[in-house]
């Protein structure tokens, strides 16, 4: 199989939605990384898709074909740019730390994803292609959205912070100004990009004069 490089994409970038509210800031993820030229390998649990069903006036399919189908013509990427895998897809290359990208995000992240990719339970794709990440000491972001936050979960957030990975709160910030939600969608993904050291044009650095 041709890798990223051949098909003239960047390195693919590895996206889960889990079933936490803030479908959007996935979504918005995804169609940044097909616009910034990187390969997109996606997984979309059984209740991110009751949470995008929602949220959003997009329905998804689940099977994984036509859930890829749906996001390129969702998204404009170009043939092969991106590949959606299914929950139990355990020869999927995520699920090796000799196939996964270096960065995968998990946004939204669940705190049921959190505590199980926290103590490493592998129950499902995404968990194990978290799991793969941490092990292989690659980048893991995770975009819990949740409040107030309890015990459990914030033991759960240090845990994954001291193993490497970056906990990123959809916690929109207000000084940018904000005019509509797709401003306040865009101030998380802006952060996310940052993270993964990818140049955008969402919302302007701070002190930035332009």
């Amino acid at each position: 199989m041709a890798n990223a490089s051949d098909m003239g994409f960047a390195p693919p970038v590895t996206v889960a939605l889990t079933g936490a509210s803030g479908a959007q800031y996935g979504l918005r993820l995804i169609d940044c990384l097909v616009a910034s030229g990187h390969e997109v390998w996606v997984m979309i649990s059984k209740a991110a898709h009751l949470v995008i069903s929602t949220e959003t006036d997009d329905s998804l399919p689940a099977q994984p074909q036509r859930l890829t189908e749906a996001l390129v013509e969702r998204s404009g990427a170009r043939a092969g740019q991106i590949r959606c895998f299914a929950r139990e897809d355990w020869m999927a290359p995520v699920a090796s730390g000799s196939g996964a990208p270096s960065s995968m995000v998990i946004c939204p992240c669940s705190t049921g994803t959190l505590s199980a990719v926290a103590t490493g339970a592998s129950n499902n794709l995404i968990e194990r292609a978290a799991d793969v990440v941490l092990k292989e000491r690659r980048q893991l972001i995770v975009v819990p959205r949740e409040t107030p936050f309890s015990a459990i979960h914030l033991e759960h957030m240090l845990a994954l912070t001291r193993m490497g990975a970056v906990v990123l709160p959809a916690a929109p910030g207000f000084y940018h100004r904000p005019e509509s939600i797709d401003d306040m969608i865009d101030f998380i993904v802006a952060r996310i990009l940052n993270q993964l050291g990818i140049e955008h044009t969402l919302m302007p650095r701070w002190g930035d004069p332009s």
